[in-house]
């Protein structure tokens, strides 16, 4: 589905990404992990065409999106889940998730959102019992449930997320979690930046290392998880010394 070669990408003067290649398969959640500073967030916001890419090639559903503005990414099927969420906070529940169907809308002057919204209130039915709420006022989790609600409303084939457990408490990280491998189990394909590496390593299928700017390590989740290296770096174990108790 999402194919990149040799990607690099930065701000301004300062290169980020350097030959960044990595692919995510339908169906698949692929996570990428990584200490702060890395480029993981840089990586998501090269992809839905928040940064200009400098070099290198992006390919999506086969189609040359390299050079793809934001919106030119939605259309193409591919959206984003922001760090912080970023909720407009003076418009309610619906009015957010009716925002995220704007791309149906520009396809289909038709287009009829109500199955949508049920889709949504279905799968966060917090939001449905929120609907006439100001998102400002929502709690962090229910923020988060609606961020990822208004990305699922413009119906991508891909939806990355950035940090969705970001400053939640751990039940509530637990159910955006679990909604994640539910949006799998329903056939869809999700690209994860998440902080909590063993959280993300859990749920997805497979995995990236990234480390300054680039990929340096790529394997099935599960082996990630036992891998040493990883466990030391990102996962708060030191295997070595726990084996010396």
């Amino acid at each position: 589905m999402l194919r990149i070669k040799n990607l690099d990408a930065g701000y301004g003067r300062l290169k980020v990404l350097r030959h960044v290649s990595m692919h995510v398969s339908q169906g698949e959640i692929v996570t990428i992990i990584g200490a702060n500073g890395a480029g993981k967030t840089t990586l998501l916001h090269a992809i839905c065409g928040l940064l200009r890419n400098r070099s290198g090639e992006m390919l999506f559903d086969g189609a040359d999106v390299l050079r793809l503005t934001p919106e030119g990414m939605v259309f193409s099927g591919c959206s984003l889940v922001p760090e912080g969420r970023q909720v407009f906070s003076t418009m309610t529940v619906r009015e957010n998730l009716l925002l995220g169907a704007y791309v149906q809308h520009r396809k289909n002057r038709r287009h009829d959102d109500r199955g949508d919204l049920e889709k949504m209130y279905g799968l966060f039915p917090r939001l449905r019992e929120r609907e006439r709420q100001l998102a400002g006022t929502l709690s962090g989790g229910e923020q988060q449930m609606l961020a990822i609600a208004r990305a699922l409303m413009a119906r991508p084939r891909l939806i990355m997320m950035d940090e969705p457990s970001m400053g939640l408490a751990p039940l509530i990280v637990k159910d955006i979690f679990s909604i994640i491998s539910r949006l799998r189990a329903e056939g869809n394909t999700v690209l994860l930046v998440e902080q909590n590496a063993k959280a993300a390593l859990a749920i997805a299928d497979r995995g990236y290392v990234l480390e300054t700017g680039r990929i340096i390590l790529e394997e099935k989740a599960e082996d990630l998880l036992l891998n040493r290296d990883v466990q030391r770096a990102y996962l708060g174990r030191d295997v070595d010394a726990e084996t010396k108790i």
